[in-house]
């Protein structure tokens, strides 16, 4: 009988193990799920026709989308801390915070602003986003908190991110441009 009990025991630590890990998945998924939302709300709010207010359109969605990765993963969340550490991220990003900054500026400017408005910043809002939002994914999955979150670690891991997402959205484009391009016959 104590050989039963101690095979059910290990059986039960097997499941339990499992269970664990199916659990992390899941969770490592709704995070992702949640971050590609995140970063297409970020690339609506950048198409905002007025200058600095599509910044902090972008920029709330940022802070929102923090909390709810702090509340998949039951980490407490500090609204000042978010934002601070959300800036400090961004700031690692020069290129994508610069250009975003640039792009909202544009919007003032008859004519220009159509472009910034209409290509330029969603897809600066967006990427930006998504990058953040998996550098907290890793962050969080690593068992890090908000308060030990150290921006400059993550600047390879962001610049990565950053290139992922420019590649998924050049493949967009690319497939949008072959179904779309008139066919003549010679």
């Amino acid at each position: 009988m104590a050989q039963r009990s101690s095979g059910s025991t290990l059986s039960d630590n097997d499941a339990s193990a499992s269970t664990s890990s199916e659990a992390t998945e899941d969770r490592e998924q709704v995070a992702s799920k949640l971050v590609d939302r995140f970063a297409i709300w970020s690339g609506v709010a950048g198409l905002v026709p007025l200058p600095v207010v599509d910044v902090l359109a972008v920029g709330g969605l940022q802070v929102q989308m923090l909390r709810r990765l702090s509340q998949i993963y039951n980490i407490d969340f500090s609204e000042n801390r978010g934002k601070a550490l959300i800036a400090a991220l961004a700031g690692c990003m020069i290129p994508a915070t610069s250009g975003m900054g640039a792009a909202s500026a544009l919007k003032a400017i008859p004519v220009i602003n159509i472009l910034a408005a209409g290509f330029v910043m969603p897809v600066l809002s967006a990427g930006a986003t998504f990058a953040i939002g998996k550098a907290f994914i890793q962050h969080f999955e690593s068992g890090g908190t908000l308060l030990d979150f150290n921006p400059p670690d993550y600047r390879e891991f962001v610049k990565a991110q950053k290139e992922m997402w420019e590649s998924r959205v050049g493949r967009r484009s690319a497939s949008t441009t072959t179904t779309t391009a008139p066919t003549t016959a010679p």
